[in-house]
């Protein structure tokens, strides 16, 4: 049976199809760094490393964790913002064919105690902003070692003096003890001792590990593999059709979302690239950053173009430089791309704002506006080698064109499987008919006879807020555990510079009649089991919340 291929008509300059080399992560951008050694690979706080030198820096951090033990096939956690330790180690778990297990720092201490167990890390690295956080949990984990960077370390002389002595006086003292919490200078220094290493592991074996809700919405770590990158890193550069070695990239986009990770860092490097390392989002920031470094690449959330619009300091910026704008992570409205589009106009680009689509299934994008043509409200066409079809729900029946049904991708970027849940496996990842293996998305949209493909809902509930995917049942799951609750149901609110915030109804339990108290106990206990933007903006207390006929709660009512 034939895969229908409607969009190849509009591909232009686009290739139909892409020989993937059968390497590695590392073994890709270890050959873009030969390429373009002098080239500025990554850039932080004014910092800039070479291709040569990220090159150097990957093999010391590779030598310093085969001196701890890691080898290939083991898991470690990696816990940090957008900093060059993130870069180093990433790619140098790859190079000894160790799996990276990418976490968000933000995330709760019950969240990261699943992350560790349910990946079986034996070793973290993080920030020393969140030892804390790690420090209260490490009775009820496996970990061995505990590796802690900060931001000092990143920087040269006398910007890391500074930052010793302004914001990393704020963090408190950690208790080294050389074998268990380990400093990073001591950490890179225990590998000058390891003999030369040689790259480990093959295209298909596991990579990294990102966590999402999965289809059913319940969190589940994301099993990827070196093949599923390094095609997701060759497609892009091909549908993007405007990356050239030695621009730049404007990495906010975290590296614990595939968004950030396999977009902003992986792409970019292996392609020539300067990665422009945003540790963290701030309006203000960014826009000075925009107008000091002039990046040739924008990708983001919807959230982050509305912050720019938002923001006064961009009111005179020239934005000629600007060659590729890409939003991902949410819906974009046909109201916000307009406007954006008309600020890029004002300011003298000469691009417009490209729509994509994707799952962490599928590490990031598959689905992207071509360079050269659009259509309202679509969010592109499929990647090269990457077919799309709608289908009727619960079911592998295709849908004509024009008609809703749920979206499914079969492509070389798909993953291997959730961790630990064959069965959810195996509902999501079917082979059908044709031969081919497909991800069922559990998102509703629709294709158009020429290949266009429109966004229209997702299956599963689930709350998106600036790019976050928040699941409802895992809060109302951890309020219901309050003692001074007795139900609750947790729906998003529209909001125009979020997407969406969170909002919870709350019953509570007779026991508790201090209606004030109970919020404030409420929003502490929040902040303890859950990951700071996911805290509800809002709890509303009711006497009683509404149910189906058959007694479950009825959320749409509330929404």
């Amino acid at each position: 049976m034939t895969v229908k291929t409607p969009w190849l008509q509009h591909y232009g300059d686009v290739p139909t199809h892409i020989d993937y080399p059968p390497i590695t992560m590392f073994e890709l951008m270890a050959a873009a760094a030969e390429r373009y050694g002098a080239y500025a690979a990554c850039r932080f706080m004014g910092n800039t490393i070479s291709y040569r030198q990220l090159l150097a820096e990957i093999r010391r951090t590779a030598a310093a964790f085969t001196a701890l033990g890691i080898k290939k096939g083991d898991r470690v956690t990696i816990c940090l913002p957008n900093i060059p330790q993130a870069v180093f180690c990433f790619y140098a778990l790859n190079m000894i064919g160790a799996v990276a297990n990418m976490i968000h720092p933000l995330s709760a201490e019950t969240e990261i105690i699943f992350y560790l167990q349910d990946s079986e890390s034996k070793a973290a690295v993080i920030l020393d902003q969140f030892y804390t956080k790690f420090a209260a949990i490490a009775s009820k984990c496996n970990l061995r070692k505990l590796i802690i960077a900060d931001i000092a370390d990143a920087l040269s002389l006398p910007k890391n003096l500074i930052y010793k002595h302004t914001a990393g006086r704020k963090i408190a003292p950690i208790p080294y003890d050389e074998t268990h919490i380990i400093r990073w200078r001591d950490f890179i220094a225990a590998g000058t001792a390891t003999p030369g290493l040689t790259p480990q592991g093959a295209a298909d074996d596991l990579a990294a590990i990102l966590y999402s809700g999965g289809t059913s919405g319940t969190t589940k770590g994301i099993l990827l593999s070196n093949r599923n990158f390094n095609a997701l890193a060759l497609q892009t550069v091909a549908m993007s059709n405007c990356m050239v070695a030695g621009n730049t990239m404007m990495a906010v986009m975290p590296m614990f979302h595939g968004f950030g990770l396999g977009v902003c860092i992986h792409t970019g490097l292996t392609h020539g690239c300067r990665c422009l390392l945003v540790p963290r989002f701030n309006a203000q920031s960014y826009a000075k950053l925009l107008c000091k470094e002039k990046p040739h690449y924008i990708v983001g959330v919807p959230t982050l173009y509305e912050a720019i619009l938002r923001n006064s300091d961009l009111k005179n910026a020239d934005l000629s430089y600007l060659r590729g704008v890409f939003s991902g992570g949410d819906t974009l409205t046909v109201d916000l791309k307009k406007r954006f589009d008309n600020f890029l106009k004002q300011h003298g680009a000469t691009v417009e704002i490209r729509e994509g689509y994707g799952t962490t299934e599928c590490v990031t994008a598959s689905c992207l506006t071509p360079y050269n043509i659009a259509r309202e409200g679509s969010i592109g066409l499929p990647f090269p080698d990457t077919y799309y079809k709608i289908v009727a729900p619960d079911s592998e029946q295709e849908q004509p064109y024009g008609e809703e049904g749920e979206i499914c991708i079969s492509g070389p970027s798909v993953m291997i499987g959730y961790a630990n849940n064959d069965e959810e496996t195996a509902k999501v990842l079917r082979y059908h008919q044709d031969g081919l293996l497909w991800l069922h998305t559990g998102d509703i949209g629709v294709m158009d006879d020429e290949g266009f493909v429109y966004f229209r809902q997702r299956i599963k509930r689930i709350i998106v807020s600036r790019g976050y995917s928040i699941y409802p049942s895992q809060l109302e799951n951890i309020l219901d555990a309050h003692p001074n609750v007795a139900s609750s149901c947790v729906i998003g609110v529209d909001d125009s510079y979020q997407g969406q915030k969170v909002k919870a109804f709350v019953v509570l339990n007779e026991a508790a009649i201090d209606e004030q108290a109970a919020r404030e106990e409420l929003y502490q206990y929040c902040r303890m089991h859950i990951a700071k933007y996911a805290i509800p903006a809002e709890i509303e207390f009711r006497d009683s919340l509404p149910h189906t006929l058959v007694g479950k709660i009825a959320y749409t009512k509330l929404e």
